[in-house]
């Protein structure tokens, strides 16, 4: 196996501005720019000004990780931690503000559920359209559309608008869509949470060949068991930041902490690695850090 990582992420960060009016989009900018012509006290004051009109929320703050060729890795956090804005910078659909990325051959990616679809098409309409932005010949579809429509398993609803479907079922074709193209790299956030058992059990199944073959996963999920069974190695988001990396055991044991101290539950870890609850206590605010020592990060 190559040890030259197929996903390298340095120092990534990124910033949403939050603007306090509409107007201020437009004379923030001008404001800025006309502070340049005025030297001393008023180009400040006008630099000040346009700095009230908005403020940055920064859900990335200073992430770095890399996988290698044939690795899996998991993202794991809570709702809001930034595990989404991560996984669509690294699939390239979102610049970061500060940081790079680099990423090395053709990724499949299991974004927002129904990204990619033309709700107004049909589901053998959207293979193609996702087959032709994925790099795939008309001929080469050709070939993959029944494993495709066999994997999906919606029946005649194949040539029925995706806008009719059901959550499940847009899954169910996104899934098998991206993995039928035998990408490189597989990006997966949180997609298979809709699926019912049997169809994830497939989806795990899937997932299996393509690391066998060589595929690197980055594997997004509040499942902790499906990240300890996929991935060997993993990173814990909070608030943005990466505060705790390592191994897929130690970061899943640091997450669960994390979600038991932030609903009040005092714990502490034993010497085999598990979790001991001590004691629960009301209206405890929340604990910066569950990570172990020597594996936090922040940025």
């Amino acid at each position: 196996m190559s040890t030259d990582p197929v996903i390298s992420v340095q120092n990534v960060s990124k910033a949403y501005r939050i603007w306090e009016s509409p107007s201020a989009r437009l004379t923030a900018p001008l404001l800025e720019s006309a502070s340049g012509f005025l030297p001393g006290a008023p180009g400040q004051w006008l630099k000040q000004r346009a700095a009230r009109s908005y403020r940055d929320f920064w859900a990335l703050k200073d992430i770095s990780f890399e996988v290698k060729k044939g690795e899996s890795v998991g993202i794991i956090g809570r709702n809001g931690s930034g595990k989404s804005t991560l996984l669509q910078i690294i699939a390239g659909t979102m610049q970061p503000t500060a940081g790079s990325v680099k990423v090395k051959g053709r990724v499949a990616a299991l974004l927002e559920l129904g990204s990619g679809f033309n709700p107004e098409f049909t589901g053998r309409e959207n293979v193609y359209l996702n087959g032709a932005v994925l790099g795939l010949s008309r001929r080469d579809v050709d070939e993959r559309f029944d494993r495709i429509a066999t994997f999906a398993d919606i029946g005649d609803f194949i040539d029925q608008p995706v806008k009719i479907y059901s959550s499940g079922m847009t899954m169910r074709l996104a899934f098998a869509v991206q993995t039928a193209v035998e990408p490189d790299i597989l990006i997966v956030d949180e997609a298979l949470s809709v699926g019912d058992a049997p169809f994830q059990a497939k989806c795990f199944a899937r997932i299996r060949t393509l690391q066998e073959r060589g595929c690197s996963i980055l594997f997004v999920s509040h499942d902790v068991t499906a990240v300890l069974a996929l991935c060997k190695g993993a990173t814990l988001l909070s608030d943005g930041l990466a505060i705790s990396q390592g191994s897929a055991k130690q970061v899943c044991d640091d997450y669960q902490l994390l979600c038991l101290r932030e609903k009040g539950i005092a714990t502490a870890p034993t010497a085999g690695g598990s979790i001991t609850v001590l004691s629960v206590t009301r209206n405890l605010r929340r604990t910066p850090s569950c990570s172990a020592p020597g594996t936090a990060r922040r940025g």
